[in-house]
């Protein structure tokens, strides 16, 4: 799998390819510039599709920066939003048929999805729950579940076409790899969700969580919605030993970031998660990646390999272990 047509050895580069390149080297930059988590786990990736999983990051925090706070900044209406949000869906949708957008972003995303597979069966939700952020009113259940699945879910359905393009695995495979994509983009989603409530429901006015008042969040409801997230953290750790060998480092290392951030939430008093945003600090994301690294090199099939507390903290491996009651 290439990211662009190649010229022949010793040939100079074609302008589409020198183009495609520059359009990356664009792309890469805004991962790094926006999460230090995802920025860190994706060096974990194979230098092969890793440029395309940076990719799939660019888009998807360009449209989101739309509709969460940037172009409002810049004086545009929510109408305005919502017009340049409709014109950057149709320059993907365009890009992705014909592999050429002057919006460099977009022509990088195009070229991997192009490469991969990624098709608007993945896109059209995404933008979907992008809309929905415009139109900031309480969700049902069902809308929520509509909304986690097109802002996270297909996320990592895109990343799971990027990983097995190179590495096709059995339909079999492929179903349980799907299902645990789905879960771990899920759980990322919902964790983010009680980072940003201060910004969330203070700022822009959007509460995500049905039946939840977010300035009256008791520890009770915080503890439910943790617990939720735990089951989709375990569900998504049970598929990572089948991922192929280009990403189980970087998607163990994302899984037990996000595994210490749920942790982290579960011990911060509710009220305080209307004040300030829960992180990680450098020095453990670093021992986190450490373990990683040494958890996936063990072969899938080995006894060791289902292993998942040597993978990520053992309460993300047992999400039983939360039910007891916040800690103090």
């Amino acid at each position: 799998m290439t990211r662009a047509p190649e010229a022949p050895a010793g040939t100079p580069p074609t302008d589409l390819t020198t183009y495609t390149g520059a359009a990356h080297a664009g792309a890469a930059t805004i991962i790094h510039a926006y999460s230090t988590s995802f920025g860190m786990a994706t060096r974990l990736l194979s230098q092969r599709i890793r440029p395309q999983v940076e990719d799939v990051y660019a888009l998807v925090r360009v449209a989101d920066e739309i509709v969460d706070g940037a172009a409002a900044e810049a004086g545009l209406s929510v109408d305005d939003q919502r017009e340049l949000l409709d014109a950057l869906e149709a320059d993907t949708e365009r890009a992705m048929r014909t592999g050429y957008s002057a919006n460099v972003v977009v022509h990088s995303f195009a070229v991997t999805a192009r490469a991969s597979g990624i098709g608007v069966d993945l896109t059209r939700p995404f933008f979907a729950s992008m809309r929905r952020d415009l139109s900031p009113v309480d969700f049902s259940a069902d809308e929520l579940r509509d909304y986690v699945y097109g802002s996270a879910e297909v996320i990592g359905l895109m990343c799971l076409k990027v990983f097995l393009a190179d590495a096709p695995v059995p339909d079999d495979v492929r179903l349980r790899l799907e299902a645990g994509a789905r879960r771990l983009g899920a759980a990322f989603q919902k964790i983010n969700f009680l980072r940003d409530l201060a910004v969330d429901w203070s700022e822009l006015g959007r509460s995500y969580f049905p039946g939840i008042d977010p300035a009256r969040l008791t520890e009770r409801q915080k503890l439910a919605l943790v617990v939720d997230i735990d089951c989709d953290l375990g569900a998504a750790a049970d598929v990572i030993p089948e991922l192929p060998g280009n990403c189980r480092r970087a998607i163990t290392a994302a899984h037990g970031l996000f595994s210490e951030l749920s942790d982290r939430i579960r011990a911060t008093p509710a009220s305080e998660l209307l004040t300030r945003r829960v992180s990680v600090p450098t020095r453990v994301k670093l021992a986190i990646l450490a373990r990683a690294t040494a958890a996936a090199a063990v072969p899938r099939g080995s006894a060791s390999a289902g292993r998942v507390a040597a993978i990520v903290p053992a309460s993300a491996a047992r999400p039983e272990a939360h039910d007891a009651g916040p800690t103090s």
